[in-house]
């Protein structure tokens, strides 16, 4: 029972708590998610029609206004899957719209980016981890380089 949460997809409870802050978006309430999370819309790669997940913003550059996130299902994550079929996406952060193309992040890129994400949110990160991977990891370089692996990391750049 001692499996990381990588292992299957969320379902039960787990599912419907990750689902949960949907609902603050079409309530018109993202706003209080502030921009560490966002809403993605995208389109489903087999069936067509829109979806929508919340994600965890690791990074937001404010110059070119691009977020940084990571895939916490790894590759096998349906919004992953979608966004490479269909890379241009909508997402909803704070209280903005923003069309946006996705790209895939460099995995040295990405360590850098949580490395940085590590020391902002040290209990943060160590919580995630847990959750995910049934293990502690410590902020640091090894630990982000180890997520990374992990993780794949996109970046939503407006169009």
């Amino acid at each position: 029972m001692n499996k990381n949460i990588l292992a299957a997809t969320p379902h039960g409870l787990l599912r419907f708590g990750l689902r949960l802050p949907i609902w603050l978006y079409r309530l018109h309430l993202g706003w209080l998610l502030g921009n560490r999370f966002l809403l993605l819309t995208h389109i489903g790669r087999k069936s067509g029609t829109l979806r929508q997940t919340i994600i965890e913003v690791v990074k937001h550059d404010k110059e070119s206004n691009s977020f940084y996130v990571v895939s916490g299902w790894g590759n096998q994550s349906d919004w992953y899957q979608n966004i490479h079929k269909n890379p241009d996406v909508a997402i909803n952060v704070g209280g903005k719209k923003l069309q946006v193309h996705t790209e895939d992040i460099p995995l040295s890129k990405a360590v850098d980016i949580l490395e940085e994400y590590t020391r902002r949110y040290p209990l943060a990160f160590k919580e995630l981890t847990r959750l995910f991977l049934k293990e502690e990891f410590q902020p640091g370089r090894e630990s982000s380089q180890r997520l990374a692996e992990m993780m794949p990391m996109v970046v939503f750049r407006p169009r």
